[in-house]
Formats: structure tokens, C-alpha cells, sequence
């Protein structure tokens, strides 16, 4: 499991269980260019920037990325 120790918790993304879900962080002390992390279910993270992630956002809105759920 990752340690969240610190970290800001902003959205879970399976429900209301307290499995290791995935789930959306912000660090406060992390760089900029680290800030927004994102865990999975295996305990691995990914790390991105406030813009990077607000691209995601935007391409999720836009539709960009309904092809995904599709496959």
C-alpha cells in the first residue's frame, strides 16, 4: 500500500469501501511538477503537475477520452 501520510485526499474512485482503492491526492510538499498524485489498487502512484492534470481534466470533459471505456 502507499503511504498517504501528508497527503491531501481529493476523490476515491470505487466506491464507499476502504479496499486500496484508486484514489486522488494532492502533496502539499511534493515540487510543482509532482504535485497531483494518483494511486492505484497495487500500491503504485503516478505523479503529475497541477496544468498536467488539469489537461486530463479537460480532455475528460471534452469527450477525448470516452473511446477508453468503449474498448
Amino acid at each position: 500500500m502507499t503511504d498517504t501520510n501528508g497527503l491531501e485526499p481529493v476523490a476515491a474512485f470505487c466506491g464507499n469501501c476502504n479496499c486500496g482503492c484508486p484514489q486522488l491526492y494532492v502533496d502539499p510538499n511534493a515540487p510543482a511538477d509532482r504535485r497531483v498524485l494518483l494511486t492505484d489498487d497495487f500500491g503504485q502512484r503516478v505523479q503529475m503537475s497541477a496544468d498536467q492534470f488539469a489537461s486530463l481534466v479537460d480532455e475528460a470533459k471534452s469527450g477525448a477520452l470516452d473511446a477508453v471505456l468503449k474498448a
